[in-house]
C-alpha cells in the first residue's frame, strides 16, 4: 500500500515538473515574440517568403539580374502560388502571359518540347521570369521602378510614356514621380515591387546564401 502511494506522489510530482517546464517555456517564448525584432522577422517569414529559392538564385545569376527583385516580383504577382492563374490566363509564380511565353522562347532559342501549360511549371516559370525581367532592365536602362512596370503594362506601353513626356526615366523613382503613371494599376504594382523589394534586401539569411554561392 505504502508503494502504491509512494508511487502516486511521484507521478504526480512528474506531472508538476512538466507543466511547469511547459509553463517556462511558454513564457520564454513569448517573452521572445514580445521583442520587435523578433516579431518583424516572423512577420517577414511569412509576408516575404524565399521559397523556390535554389531556382530564382540560379536564373538570376545567368540573366544577370537581382534575386531579391525577382523574389519581390513573385511575391507581388503571385505571393509563390505555382498554380496561380490571372484573369487575362497569366500563369504560374511569375504570371507569364502566352504572348510573352512564345516571345520569350523564342529569345531563348529554346528547343525543348514544352508548351504554355508547363509554366505551372516553378523552375521554368522562374527561368522564363528572370529572363523577361534581365530583358527589361537592360531595355530601360537599369531601373527596376520601369522594368516592373513594363513587366505589368508591357513594355511598348511604358516606351510610349517615355516618348511622349509622360514619364522622365532620368529621374524616375517611387519617391518622386510614380504619380505620372498614367495606369493607376500599374502604380500600385510598382510601388508594391519596390517595397518587397527593399524588404528582401534587408533578409540577411537571403544575403548569406546569395553571396556564399550556395547553389552554385
Amino acid at each position: 500500500m505504502a508503494n502504491k502511494r509512494k508511487k502516486k506522489n511521484e507521478n504526480i510530482l512528474g506531472l508538476m515538473v512538466f507543466v511547469i517546464v511547459l509553463l517556462l517555456i511558454a513564457v520564454g517564448v513569448l517573452i521572445i515574440f514580445r521583442q520587435p525584432e523578433t516579431q518583424n522577422k516572423a512577420k517577414n517569414f511569412f509576408t516575404y517568403p524565399t521559397e523556390y529559392e535554389e531556382y530564382v538564385i540560379k536564373y538570376s545569376a545567368e540573366y544577370d539580374i537581382d534575386p531579391r527583385y525577382i523574389f519581390a516580383v513573385i511575391n507581388t504577382e503571385s505571393h509563390f502560388d505555382p498554380q496561380a492563374e490571372s484573369e487575362v490566363g497569366a500563369r504560374g509564380l511569375m504570371q507569364i502571359m502566352p504572348d510573352a511565353f512564345d516571345w520569350i522562347k523564342f529569345r531563348l532559342n529554346d528547343e525543348r518540347d514544352i508548351t504554355f501549360d508547363d509554366m505551372y511549371d516553378p523552375e521554368l516559370n522562374i527561368q522564363y521570369g528572370c529572363y523577361m525581367l534581365s530583358y527589361l532592365y537592360q531595355d530601360f536602362d537599369e531601373s527596376y521602378e520601369l522594368a516592373a512596370g513594363a513587366y505589368h503594362q508591357g513594355m511598348n506601353a511604358v516606351h510610349g510614356w517615355i516618348e511622349d513626356g509622360t514619364i522622365d526615366p532620368e529621374h524616375f523613382s517611387i519617391n518622386e514621380n510614380l504619380d505620372d503613371v498614367p495606369s493607376e494599376l500599374t502604380r500600385d504594382y510598382i510601388y508594391k515591387v519596390m517595397k518587397a523589394f527593399e524588404k528582401y534586401k534587408n533578409n540577411s539569411q537571403l544575403e548569406e546564401d546569395i553571396n556564399n554561392g550556395k547553389y552554385e
